[in-house]
């Protein structure tokens, strides 16, 4: 007999709905965007034939329907690792438990994830406006270490980062894993590629300092300066190497583009960027 998961670990609505996404299977798409702003998803599913569902728990907000004969769900995360821990074993849930009996199903259900955000970049070349496609998910974030993952983390890469960065053992340590190869080939052929940093925050994590001193003034520095075997550091952001940890462990299908709207080495900064962001989006729908 399949073994139950406890009410305690697997909360659901009092409609059986999964507890924060407040989502049943039939309501899901396999081609998942998913996006931080919860204002995002209206525009994206704006442009889609038609939407049937249209769900909302929190910031979590979920539009599902139609664009070009293709079924799509684009979903709001909000910022950050933490809130993709929830967002990522809840949707793999929706797909692969039985919700009614809170069994996992014999037959496993993948789900194709594109990430759509913005980011800072961290190399001099990227010019704000680009759109930038992370073919590994880098997390200085930790969530990933929580989980068993066999060897799914490339730990050379890892290696390699901290020997680079001189990393300081009390920060979290960092893990490193792979975009789908076939989502990458097929949304991403024609963008800039490269390793993109999630960092555990906007402003310290990611080198920001306002008031509040930073401990670690040079680390920006060095990450900006580390290259693994002729691919550089591109981007960093809050989402990425979640959705990519967790994505490939679940077995789905995750990518990350994003909107660069900062470079952190020159300084500058795009403050208006939304028909950038829906040209991405579009690219992104017509190619899924």
């Amino acid at each position: 007999m399949a073994k139950q998961i406890p009410a305690s670990e697997l909360p659901l609505q009092s409609d059986g709905a999964i507890y924060h996404l407040n989502l049943h299977p039939e309501e899901l798409a396999d081609n998942v965007i998913l996006v931080g702003d919860p204002g995002r998803v209206a525009m994206i599913s704006d442009l889609f034939d038609s939407v049937d569902i249209r769900k909302q728990n929190r910031e979590l907000i979920t539009h599902t329907g139609m664009y070009k004969g293709k079924r799509i769900s684009v979903i709001s995360t909000g910022m950050g690792t933490d809130n993709i821990d929830i967002v990522l074993t809840e949707l793999d849930a929706v797909a692969n438990i039985d919700l009614a009996t809170r069994t996992v199903k014999e037959e496993h259900r993948s789900l194709n994830l594109v990430r759509i955000g913005t980011s800072g970049a961290l190399n001099p070349d990227i010019e704000c406006g680009s759109f930038v496609a992370s073919s590994y998910g880098f997390g200085i974030d930790g969530v990933l270490r929580f989980y068993e993952t066999g060897n799914l983390i490339r730990e050379d890469m890892v290696e390699a980062f901290v020997q680079h960065t001189g990393w300081d053992k009390t920060l979290p340590y960092p893990y490193c894993t792979p975009a789908s190869p076939e989502l990458l080939s097929r949304i991403a052929h024609d963008m800039p590629q490269g390793i993109t940093v999630s960092a555990p925050g906007f402003f310290g994590p990611q080198g920001r300092a306002v008031r509040a001193g930073l401990k670690y003034p040079e680390l920006n520095r060095k990450i900006e300066s580390f290259n693994y075997e002729g691919m550089p550091i591109t981007n960093m952001e809050m989402e990425c190497s979640a959705i990519y940890g967790l994505g490939n462990a679940l077995g789905h299908h995750p990518l990350t583009v994003c909107l660069i709207i900062a470079n952190r080495v020159t300084g500058k900064f795009l403050d208006s960027y939304h028909d950038k962001m829906e040209e991405l989006c579009r690219t992104v729908l017509d190619r899924f």
